[in-house]
């Protein structure tokens, strides 16, 4: 009878199983190096996404406050005489206002006031009717407009302030 001597492979890759250090070195600075890649882009996400959100919440307060210039032009409101027609704050779009020959209801036109998302405070600059269009002081007559009051650049290099 033969013997025939075996070689059990198994034992032999059991022994060489794992990784060496040089291969996890390589791996970790791949993943270093996309990761130094990704931090960018997700900033630029962020910023873009509290950008779409300014301009989300511009567009919702001014709509209402042409809602309540409609309201007054049409009479449908209560005015002071010789005033602008625009609301005397911000806050009366959000508590609502009296409407004419309606039952005691006030009609909300917000449901809340949106915050600058850009703004430290979150807080709204205002200007009146009476303002020049730039203007970063308000008059206190009535609210025509809303602007940031971010000194800060967009991403398209202009200022949120002006948006």
């Amino acid at each position: 009878m033969k013997r025939y001597f075996f070689i059990d492979f198994r034992k032999k890759y059991r022994e060489k199983s794992g990784f060496t250090l040089i291969e996890l070195l390589i791996c970790i600075g791949l993943l270093s190096i996309i990761s130094m890649g990704i931090l960018p882009i997700s900033k630029y996400t962020y910023i873009r996404l509290k950008e779409i959100k300014l301009r989300q919440n511009l567009r919702i307060i001014r709509n209402a406050i042409d809602e309540y210039k409609e309201m007054s032009d049409e009479k449908k409101i209560e005015i002071e005489f010789l005033s602008s027609g625009y609301p005397k704050n911000i806050k009366i779009l959000a508590t609502g206002v009296q409407l004419f020959g309606v039952d005691q209801t006030p009609k909300k036109i917000l449901r809340r006031i949106p915050m600058d998302p850009m703004a430290k405070d979150g807080i709204w600059g205002f200007r009146s009717y009476a303002d020049p269009y730039d203007s970063e002081i308000w008059g206190g007559q009535d609210v025509y407009d809303v602007y940031s009051k971010s000194n800060m650049r967009a991403l398209d290099g202009s200022y949120y302030k002006n948006w």
